[in-house]
């Protein structure tokens, strides 16, 4: 059955508007006293409402009273939200002044999540999983990416995939599975990285990809982590088997974004440390520049060059990096509407990277523009001008959120 929703005050589509470079307020399309029309979760119609009203009189009408601003959904395409316990001490400590090796050498730092993800059952984590799943969703997020990545082993991998893939199933979000086996090398891994990552390639992707429960794989690129050329190995050897990939990047030293230029990676996600170089080499590429501004907040560093991307005519999305450890936030639009007032970023940019631009990092066109043919996921605000949702920094909910037909 056809449903028709509305009026809003105004409709933002975000259609007609470019995937890579700078955007203008005055590019965006407004529908003003607007309707949406929809049929087993598809648009059909945006468009005046009585007119909608008038050309489909047999269709179900979902009334909106107030004034409210109709958005395409949010598209969150990189969290690490599938984990056990709290970094809360780590967080502490790094205010104080302690160094990353300082914390790491107290219990701390990532190996600290991937012992107590250990500790969690695959019903645990689901539980967790799903609480945090329907916060986002209330907030706007409809489609979300959920990285593994703390359980670095391919029996606690797989413990984290399948609790991805239940939690998909109990709430109405879209969820993406991404497997961060390759986060970093593990204390009780017999071996090099190089030969972690092979271990990866041989022993756990291959099992992945028997019970389909991911298509996308990723790899931190850093002296931390893993160098350029096995990173390089790794993405390649994925690609291969039939995964996407793609690239944590130029957090804090430079390398990670030519890799992911250079395998063809989906996105580098990150990009702090991005050089004029690295920033060109994006722009010139297909791969998407994603900005993780809860990273610089939690971090206390400095944001990702946005608007150098953006002049450069980059294509780039905004994701919330919420984890444990350096994002514990998991604010979404608070976070972007932040880095927009430093960085400088248009009402036009912020929502592009937030919906659509998302989007294309996961590779998803059918999702991210309010337009028929595409996923009815919206999100409505309790105000009279889009442009009130950036100016109160995140305090401004959704007051209507919708996936689909649900």
């Amino acid at each position: 059955m056809k449903k028709l929703i509305g009026p809003f005050t105004q409709i933002l589509p975000l259609t007609g508007l470019p995937l890579k470079g700078a955007l203008n307020d005055e590019q965006l399309q407004i529908v003003a006293n607007g309707g949406i029309l929809i049929e087993d979760g598809v648009i059909i119609a945006v468009d005046d409402f009585e007119k909608l009203r008038r050309n489909y009189p047999s269709a179900q009408i979902e009334e909106i009273t107030g004034d409210h601003v109709l958005l395409p959904g949010f598209v969150d395409c990189h969290t690490h939200i599938c984990f056990a316990g709290s970094r809360a001490k780590d967080y502490a400590m790094r205010n104080s002044g302690k160094s990353y090796l300082e914390i790491a050498a107290s219990g701390g730092g990532i190996w600290d999540s991937v012992t107590q993800t250990r500790a969690a059952t695959e019903a645990e984590l689901t539980h967790l999983l799903v609480q945090r799943i329907n916060r986002h969703l209330s907030e706007g997020v409809t489609t979300i990416e959920i990285k593994s990545g703390y359980g670095l082993s391919v029996a606690e991998e797989l413990k984290q995939l399948k609790a991805i893939h239940q939690a998909a199933n109990k709430t109405h979000a879209h969820i993406v599975p991404t497997c961060l086996a390759a986060h970093i090398k593990p204390k009780d891994f017999d071996g090099n990285e190089s030969e972690y990552i092979k271990h990866l390639l041989n022993d756990l992707l291959p099992k992945i990809k028997q019970h389909d429960l991911a298509s996308r794989v990723d790899i931190f690129i850093e002296q931390k982590a893993f160098n350029t050329s096995d990173a390089l190995f790794y993405l390649s050897r994925a690609k291969q088997m039939g995964f996407e990939a793609t690239v944590h990047a130029d957090q804090f030293s430079t390398g990670g974004s030519e890799v992911a230029v250079k395998a063809g990676a989906a996105s580098a996600d990150h990009l702090e440390a991005s050089s004029d170089y690295e920033i060109k080499l994006l722009a010139n590429s297909d791969t998407v520049a994603v900005t993780l501004p809860g990273a610089s907040l939690g971090l206390g560093m400095g944001y990702a060059p946005a608007r150098k991307l953006l002049d450069a005519g980059a294509c780039l999305a905004i994701a919330s990096d919420w984890n444990p450890g350096s994002a514990p936030m998991g604010d979404l639009l608070m976070e972007a509407s932040v880095m927009a007032a430093t960085e400088k970023l248009s009402t036009a940019e912020v929502f592009a990277g937030l919906t659509y631009r998302a989007a294309q990092a996961l590779k998803l066109n059918d999702r991210g523009i309010l337009t028929k043919g595409k996923l009815a996921d919206m999100q409505a605000y309790p105000c009279n001008d889009y442009r009130e949702i950036l100016y109160h920094q995140g305090k401004l909910k959704p007051a209507h959120v919708w996936t689909g037909d649900r």
